[in-house]
């Protein structure tokens, strides 16, 4: 099957960006068809399911989001998470947000998965990984950066919790919960 993007252009261009587009693509039956879409152009991130060996914890981070708040009080218990910057490595952004927001040093985040957020409206992208670290590893302050307004408050939770919270619906981040999945799977 193939499609054509006959035409694509920014409709908003501010601290994030939509493109509108015109698409020809082939359907199922055989036809072909001529669609307009949007696309919410947010940029690629990168997101890191932390276990801290000798608590037998994992690492999240707890910060206010605003478009949560239409489901509770705006902070949200997730993995340390943040966006690429241009063609900047994923594991070496893994570490740096993991320094800026809890703290930790990581010395060599394992790739597990690359999946899309929201495919029907966004082309975002996020970069999956897994550390291991001890208690030691925690070198740095952590907290986010100040100059960006970030308030990221460290939250370690056993791992028998943990799938509890998922159990009970307490994770409502989607990429917390691919993660977390993960972890316990394996």
């Amino acid at each position: 099957m193939k499609y054509k993007i006959l035409a694509e252009k920014p409709v908003f261009d501010q601290f994030f960006k939509i493109n509108k587009a015109t698409i020809e693509h082939d359907q199922f039956d055989g036809s072909k068809v001529t669609i307009e879409r949007l696309c919410f152009e947010r940029g690629d991130a990168v997101a890191v399911v932390i276990y801290e060996q000798d608590t037998d914890s994992l690492l999240f981070t707890n910060q206010f989001r605003y478009p949560s708040t239409k489901e509770g009080d705006g902070w949200v218990l997730e993995l340390t998470a943040g966006m690429l910057e241009g063609e900047e490595d994923a594991a070496m952004r893994v570490k740096k947000e993991v320094e800026e927001e809890i703290g930790y040093r990581l010395n060599s985040p394992k790739f597990i998965s690359s999946f899309f957020v929201s495919p029907g409206g966004t082309s975002e992208r996020i970069f999956l990984y897994y550390a291991e670290v001890s208690s030691t590893d925690k070198l740095y302050e952590g907290g986010g950066l100040k100059a960006e307004k970030e308030d990221i408050q460290l939250v370690k939770i056993k791992r028998q919790e943990v799938k509890q919270l998922l159990q009970n619906n307490q994770i409502r981040d989607a990429k917390t919960i691919i993660g977390l999945q993960w972890f316990l799977m394996r």
